[in-house]
This record gives C-alpha cells, sequence and structure tokens, in this order.
C-alpha cells in the first residue's frame, strides 16, 4: 500500500545520491532505504531511480514526484513547527555563507535576534566553493551564485562592492599605483587558486590576465589581516575595507559589483524560525551603509 512515509526515502535518495548517505540522515541502515524505495516503485507501478556507479539518479517519473514529497515533508515540518514554537521560537537554523558575509556581516549582527528569541540556536557555516549547498545539509543559505530553483526558493538578499584595499603603510613604503598593470610589482593576496571555483570571485583573473596572486588563503579574514598589516593589497568587501580607517582604496575606479542570493529549502519556507532568521537577515543587511538591500 502506498504510504507517505516512503516519500521521505524518496527526498533523502534524490538528495544525497547515496544509499549510505541517505540512511546515515534518516537513522536508518541503507538496506531499509533499499526496501522503501523498492516498495515505492511497486506501488507507483514505475522505476524512480537509475542505479549506476555515480550513484542513485531519478528517473523522469522520480523528477515529477519529488515536489509531491517535498510538500509532504514541507506540511508535516510545518505542523511540528507550529506545536513547537507555541511558548516562543525554538530550535537550530543552519546558515550557510560565504566566509565574508558570515563573519563580518551576519555574526556582528546577530545580537538583535538573540534578544528576541533566545531560546533559538544558530549554526553558522562559512565556505566560499561552488558546491556550497551540496548535500542540502542546511536550512538557508546565503549565495554568491544563484542558484537553480528546482527545489529551493531563491530571492536577492545583498548587492556589494568589491574594491583594491591596502593599509596607508603599505603605499607609503612601496612604488606608487597609477594603473592595473603596476600592480604586478606589488604583493597581492587572494583566494588559494586551487580551491577558487566560484566564478564572482575570480576578479583577480579578470583584471590581471596570467597573474597569480603571491599570497594566497583559503578565507576572507586573512585577506583582511594581510592588508592591515601590510604585507600586500587585496580586493576586499567595501564593508570591510570602507569601515576600517587604516585601509585606502588603490585605483579608485577599480570596482566589481556582486549579489548575495536568499536560498532556502521550499520544505522549510513555512517554518517559523526559518521565517524569523530570514527576517533577520534582511534586516543587518538594511543596516549595512555598505551593502545595498534587495530593493536597492
Amino acid at each position: 500500500m502506498f504510504t507517505a512515509d516512503n516519500m521521505r526515502y524518496l527526498l533523502e535518495l534524490s538528495r544525497t545520491g547515496r544509499l549510505a548517505d541517505a540512511a546515515k540522515r534518516l537513522g536508518v541502515d541503507h538496506t531499509t532505504v533499499s526496501r522503501r524505495i523498492t516498495r515505492l516503485e511497486k506501488d507507483t507501478g514505475t522505476r524512480l531511480f537509475d542505479r549506476g556507479v555515480s550513484g542513485w539518479q531519478l528517473t523522469e517519473a522520480g523528477r515529477r514526484l519529488v515536489p509531491h514529497a517535498e510538500a509532504v515533508e514541507s506540511a508535516v515540518l510545518a505542523a511540528l513547527d507550529e506545536t513547537s514554537s507555541l511558548g516562543g521560537l525554538t530550535g537550530t537554523v543552519r546558515i550557510i555563507t560565504p566566509d565574508g558575509f558570515g563573519s563580518f556581516v551576519l555574526v556582528p549582527g546577530l545580537a538583535a535576534l538573540r534578544s528576541e528569541h533566545p531560546d533559538l540556536f544558530t549554526e553558522l557555516v562559512t565556505s566560499t566553493t561552488h558546491d556550497l549547498l551540496t548535500g542540502r545539509d542546511f536550512d538557508i543559505a546565503v549565495t554568491l551564485e544563484r542558484p537553480s530553483p528546482r527545489s529551493v526558493v531563491v530571492r536577492k538578499l545583498a548587492e556589494y562592492d568589491l574594491r583594491l584595499y591596502a593599509s596607508r603603510r603599505y603605499l607609503d613604503t612601496h612604488d606608487p599605483i597609477t594603473s592595473l598593470e603596476d600592480l604586478r610589482h606589488h604583493t597581492l593576496i587572494w583566494y588559494v587558486d586551487a580551491f577558487l571555483d566560484v566564478e564572482p570571485l575570480r576578479i583577480l583573473d579578470a583584471l590581471i590576465p596570467d597573474f597569480q596572486a603571491q599570497i594566497q588563503t583559503n578565507n576572507i579574514a586573512g585577506h583582511y589581516q594581510a592588508v592591515k598589516h601590510g604585507v600586500g593589497i587585496a580586493p576586499l568587501p567595501s564593508y570591510i575595507g570602507a569601515l576600517d580607517e587604516d585601509l585606502v582604496p588603490v585605483l579608485r575606479d577599480v570596482i566589481a559589483h556582486r549579489t548575495y542570493w536568499l536560498v532556502v529549502p521550499r520544505e522549510l519556507t513555512r517554518l517559523a524560525r526559518v521565517k524569523a532568521i530570514t527576517e533577520a537577515l534582511y534586516s543587518i543587511v538594511d543596516g549595512n551603509p555598505e551593502l545595498r538591500g534587495a530593493a536597492g
């Protein structure tokens, strides 16, 4: 007999692509996942997954079933959320963001949220990679690339500027910079090339072709500290560079405009705690002078 419970197994296997990973998320063994999928395929009378060496991939019939499975999951989560939040918002919301936004914008802006919802916990995971959303282990994500809206709701969160910054001490002790070509004679700081797969951050490739940053680190806090201590020059979001009086924009007409996108799995959009964090994010953006909000 067809049961909605088996739809959970369809969802998790479609998200992970592997029996072992789906089983771990569901808290069962992999044979249970396989058995439930087989049962669902018998109930629907069609094959829902193709099994291959690279994992389990949804068939066309399976893809048509996913939105209905998400609707069931969303309704169950919303019902649980309604009963558990009667005395105020509780639980945990996991947020994934690029490292700059998470460390320099989101974390400093969480005080108001904590005051309003003291029993609501926030997990913040920062990363700047193309596969930021792989595995769907998040409730809210902030991304630099706009993802496909197939199973998520995507809204513009903010726009910001990337500029080249150096410390006053560095500029006072090094050759003047009047053009992009002059940068080839200076120390540049940026992400580790091998880990940089986010197209909006390939700013140095566009500005100075065939030139490699001499100092590379995988997080923006490292870029900022290196610039602040006079190591060299780095592209920094203006919400970092413009707020530090020791830093000076280099080549003021060189500006890269970038966008942050707010991403929420479709089945979680009705949850009160997710709505609260989403509202807090927009409020934090509106209060930052170096960010342009969705309507800005």
